[in-house]
């Protein structure tokens, strides 16, 4: 007990100590905090004020101290823009289109997988690969995919009908090709967390379920879900933040046609600042899709992260 004493008051004694008024612990919590604080303000918080500031100018990168302050009118004319408007609709349907497809072919694959199928290990790294790959390599590959005249998908399309369809120049078809190209690229993330998450769930509950005569489904809704759900809270959250800012595959790809029916929103950004040299304009739509990000992220947590 005196030792036990001693070891207490000598841990209060170091709890009470303070530099300038503030407790120790508290200085060296933000000492620690210092590196990191320095490098989130450098690469995160300076250009973030910095291009808020930006898209208040008809912004001039060579002449900074000369460009001009009009205030709110890039967010006004943006939202009387009818390209923009064509870009957010060009980006709402990559994004109904790929998203989904990432969340449940990630999420089965996981469960698949997760049982004692002959060869699992392999497959993992099968699901996985894809995923290790750069956007410009994927897209080089896609493209001779996609290629009309002697792309791998046409050649024995061609031996069920005369015309097979263009992929990347039919007005209907790019922005889908697209989408499950990205399918096929990123899935493997979304694989990984779930098989993780699922092996994570304790198999006494899937014991308890089935003493309770619970089918397959019903153990797969009251217990794999529930208990996989900050998992997948994470996987669509990310993947909409991803998808929203989808820029390489029409970039490399299409370069936003064929008619600008590949045409995103941060394709569009990228035309305003660096080709069409309206910085400006550029950072205005940046920030109108940090703000959707916001939303979306905020309804996710409302639908998904729910305890109810």
């Amino acid at each position: 007990m005196g030792l036990r004493n001693r070891f207490t008051t000598g841990e209060n004694e170091r709890a009470q100590q303070t530099v300038f008024g503030v407790r120790k612990e508290t200085v060296e919590g933000i000492a620690w905090s210092l590196p990191y604080l320095a490098v989130f303000s450098v690469f995160l918080v300076w250009p973030a004020l910095k291009g808020f500031y930006m898209s208040l100018h008809n912004w001039d990168p060579f002449v900074p101290s000369e460009s001009e302050f009009i205030g709110l009118e890039n967010y006004i004319e943006l939202f009387n823009d009818p390209v923009f408007w064509d870009a957010m609709k060009g980006t709402i349907y990559f994004v109904a289109l790929s998203v989904p497809l990432l969340v449940l072919l990630g999420l089965g694959l996981a469960l698949g997988v997760n049982k004692n199928v002959k060869g699992k290990t392999v497959l993992r790294a099968i699901y996985f690969s894809p995923y290790i790959l750069t956007v410009a390599v994927v897209t080089l590959i896609w493209s001779e995919v996609y290629s009309e005249g002697y792309g791998l998908i046409n050649y024995y399309l061609g031996f069920v009908m005369s015309d097979p369809p263009g992929w990347l120049t039919s007005t209907n078809l790019a922005m889908p090709a697209l989408a499950f190209m990205t399918v096929w690229w990123l899935v493997g993330f979304n694989f990984v967390i779930f098989l993780a998450a699922r092996q994570g769930v304790p198999e006494r509950l899937y014991e308890a379920a089935r003493l309770d005569g619970a089918s397959t489904w019903r153990a797969f809704k009251d217990v794999t879900l529930p208990q996989m759900r900050n998992s997948i809270l994470f996987v669509v959250i990310i993947q909409f933040i991803l998808q929203f800012q989808v820029f390489a595959q029409p970039f490399v790809l299409t370069s936003g046609g064929p008619r600008g029916s590949t045409d995103t929103l941060v394709y569009y950004l990228y035309r305003s600042a660096f080709s069409q040299h309206q910085y400006g304009y550029g950072a205005a739509i940046g920030y109108v899709l940090v703000m959707i990000l916001v939303v979306i992220a905020l309804i996710n947590f409302k639908v998904i992260g729910t305890n109810d």
